[in-house]
């Protein structure tokens, strides 16, 4: 089944849409992608030191009365005066480390904006997951710029609008940069399925700017 946003662009409901390498523009947002901003050298020493450096932590909401832990781990680094909130949690951010000082200065020339925070997740297996929901929270101020990159396992990064309920699906691979701006997170719910395949660990970084 297809259907067309309002720039002409084919949406198909469901199955998997050809991604373009670059910008990207959909109904009520746009994203850029790239699957290869960093080499699968550089991506390989990112991913180990993050998984020994980073101070991980097993977070937790109340859901029914009953403290569920979430199906990965986090973290939250920034500038020391940037809390996050988010699912009935407040995170207070860790010191920048170096590789995730010099990850964000790569990549912020392209995503054309100053990152002052970064909440990562790491996805063990793929039983670690993360359910439908938008990075719309009030520190981030009115379309807010995500940049997401990705380190180790491919995973499926599925968006589906608020009102149409289009989807699309994007794999995001080793050394890959997604960036989500304009309108997007306030139309736009994303999730990392769970997946029943054996896959490797993964972790994702997300930039942001705190207001």
């Amino acid at each position: 089944m297809e259907q067309t946003d309002l720039f002409g662009n084919i949406i198909l409901v469901n199955p998997i849409v050809k991604i373009n390498t670059g910008l990207n523009l959909i109904k009520n947002g746009e994203y850029l992608f790239y699957p290869d901003f960093f080499t699968k050298l550089e991506s390989e020493i990112y991913l180990q030191k993050l998984k020994t450096d980073i101070e991980w932590k097993q977070e937790s909401m109340n859901m029914y009365g009953k403290q569920v832990a979430f199906p990965r781990l986090t973290a939250w680094y920034g500038d020391n005066d940037r809390p996050y909130s988010f699912s009935g949690i407040t995170l207070a951010p860790k010191i920048w480390t170096k590789e995730l000082l010099v990850i964000k200065e790569k990549i912020e020339p392209i995503s054309k904006v100053k990152f002052n925070s970064v909440l990562l997740n790491r996805y063990r297996n793929g039983n670690d997951s993360i359910s439908w929901h938008t990075d719309a929270e009030k520190e981030l101020g009115r379309n807010p710029i995500i940049a997401s990159v990705n380190f180790g396992a491919t995973r499926k990064f599925q968006l589906r609008h608020i009102k149409t309920k289009e989807k699309l699906e994007i794999e995001l691979t080793n050394g890959s940069l997604l960036i989500m701006q304009g309108e997007l997170q306030h139309f736009w719910q994303h999730q990392v399925p769970k997946t029943s395949q054996i896959v490797n660990e993964r972790i994702n970084l997300t930039f942001r700017v705190i207001k």
